[in-house]
């Protein structure tokens, strides 16, 4: 255990950045990408162990991003949504708890995009599936995934010229139109009827009976 905390204790100010990592992870929407923030640092400070800024990312991510499901699960399926649409909802958990291979791996192989993940885990809050079910493989896809962008991100910084004007145009683009579907998603995925989704194989408008 000491070895580990002398490891991240060559990261400068590495409480402040868990901290910082943890916050942009609660946030539901409109938070820079952990995987930028960490390339940044990564340009910034090239000494650092790679290993070691994953490895505070990743668990800072992880345990924010399973308090912004506790949140979703706790103000908008406790306070926001009708009997029925937590019912409807409920199909969902009864699925994954029978294929919980299947919700492992998707959350796994997820966690190794650049995808954001808010949509995943506000939209995961709203059932009453365990958390632990997907904080795991979502920690060990962003371990992998962090260091991978950390590692390769100056390189291809240098490539694409991610200093013009057009290039950071293009990535600002991609967040805020990502970031604005939230809500629409979100919603869509309350109203969509799940057990027929399941048991029927097609995808309806939910309506309540």
């Amino acid at each position: 255990m000491s070895s580990i905390a002398e490891y991240i204790g060559q990261v400068p100010h590495a409480g402040l950045l868990f901290i910082l990592v943890f916050i942009l992870n609660v946030v539901p929407a409109f938070a820079p990408p952990t995987w930028i923030t960490l390339s940044f640092l990564g340009f910034s400070m090239p000494h650092v162990p790679v290993g070691a800024l994953a490895l505070i990312g990743a668990t800072a991510a992880t345990l924010g991003r399973v308090t912004l499901a506790k949140l979703s699960r706790a103000i908008v399926r406790g306070r926001l949504l009708d009997e029925p649409t937590r019912k409807n909802i409920g199909a969902i958990k009864d699925v994954l708890e029978k294929r919980r291979v299947f919700a492992f791996g998707t959350f796994l192989a997820y966690a190794f995009s650049p995808l954001p993940s808010n949509y995943l885990f506000i939209a995961y809050g709203l059932t009453t599936l365990r958390l632990t079910l997907v904080a795991f493989p979502f920690f060990v896809g962003r371990l992998a995934s962090y260091s991978f962008w950390v590692t390769t991100a100056s390189a291809v910084g240098d490539r694409l010229d991610l200093d013009s004007i057009e290039s950071v145009s293009y990535v600002g683009i991609y967040f805020i139109a990502s970031q604005l579907l939230l809500i629409p998603i979100i919603y869509i995925f309350t109203r969509i009827d799940w057990r027929a989704a399941f048991e029927e194989g097609r995808l309806r408008w939910f309506r309540a009976t």
